[in-house]
């Protein structure tokens, strides 16, 4: 067989590959959304369910979600950078770097639900947390931390060397270098991580179903948004979950739709910062 045909089946082969995953990435956008978009509506956004006023609605839990992913996002961005700036501009090479990097890796590989197995124990039990955003919160953060560090790592890296030295060399201190050119230089690199980051906490449900319950109101008004993160709260992925464990369908399918809408939100802004960013 020559070369040219054995190119030309390998080309087959991969563009074959491409469209099998756009047709199935259609076929699920398409599926959920002929099932889900029926339910869809503003009282669907902007009540709870109450089998009282025979209402069914996801505001609590859009609600809940906002309040894991800030709450997740404020312990887990700082520390995570943090970790990754010392690793790449501070520690010396050596086995501690390299035992602090097969711990974050093997830290990222654990299954999400021993993620919930220990912060039920930890924060919920051993903590007196109980079963609380508080708890669903720290619980994320554990579980996204090597994410964020890696993704910042390798930002890190491809920051050109001559930025360092032309800095230090114009007098300026090391925190001053890593501050204004550094950090700013590699933010597409962050910024990417921690959309990626959002999105694993958006789609998580095992880990919350140990930590943050299932509750699905609206916090109180006054000081109700502030108590509401020591209170059992169910994002959109678990209220999916019993939603289809009580056979509601219809609004498990409406779930699904709005989880994919915000997927595809977190992809393209993705893109558009990325490509700001680039510019």
């Amino acid at each position: 067989m020559s070369r040219k045909i054995k190119d030309a089946v390998a080309f087959t082969f991969i563009y074959l590959a491409a469209f099998y995953a756009v047709l199935l990435l259609a076929g699920i956008i398409l599926y959920v959304f002929a099932k889900g978009v029926p339910v869809l509506g503003l009282p669907f956004f902007t009540t709870v369910t109450s089998v009282v006023k025979g209402t069914v609605g996801i505001a609590g839990n859009l609600v809940n979600t906002v309040y894991i992913v800030v709450l997740t996002l404020v312990v887990a961005v700082p520390a995570g950078v943090g970790a990754a700036v010392w690793l790449n501009e501070y520690a010396a090479p050596g086995r501690w770097v390299r035992f602090i990097e097969f711990a974050t890796e093997t830290l990222a590989g654990i299954p999400s639900i021993v993620f919930g197995l220990f912060g039920m124990v930890f924060f919920g039990t051993t903590l007196g947390m109980g079963y609380s955003i508080l708890t669903g919160a720290l619980t994320l953060a554990l579980m996204i931390l090597p994410l964020i560090t890696r993704n910042t790592q390798e930002a890190l890296r491809t920051v050109p060397e001559s930025y360092r030295s032309g800095a230090i060399g114009m007098g300026a201190t090391k925190w001053h270098m890593i501050r204004t050119i550094l950090l700013p230089s590699a933010m597409p690199g962050i910024v990417k991580g921690i959309l990626l980051a959002v999105g694993r906490i958006v789609g998580e449900s095992a880990a919350l179903l140990f930590t943050a319950g299932s509750g699905y109101f609206l916090p109180d008004s006054g000081g109700g948004f502030i108590h509401k993160i020591m209170e059992s709260g169910g994002t959109l992925t678990i209220q999916m979950y019993l939603s289809m464990a009580r056979a509601e369908y219809d609004v498990a399918f409406g779930i699904a739709a709005v989880l994919l809408c915000l997927v595809l939100l977190f992809n393209l802004l993705l893109k558009i910062l990325t490509r700001w960013w680039g510019r």
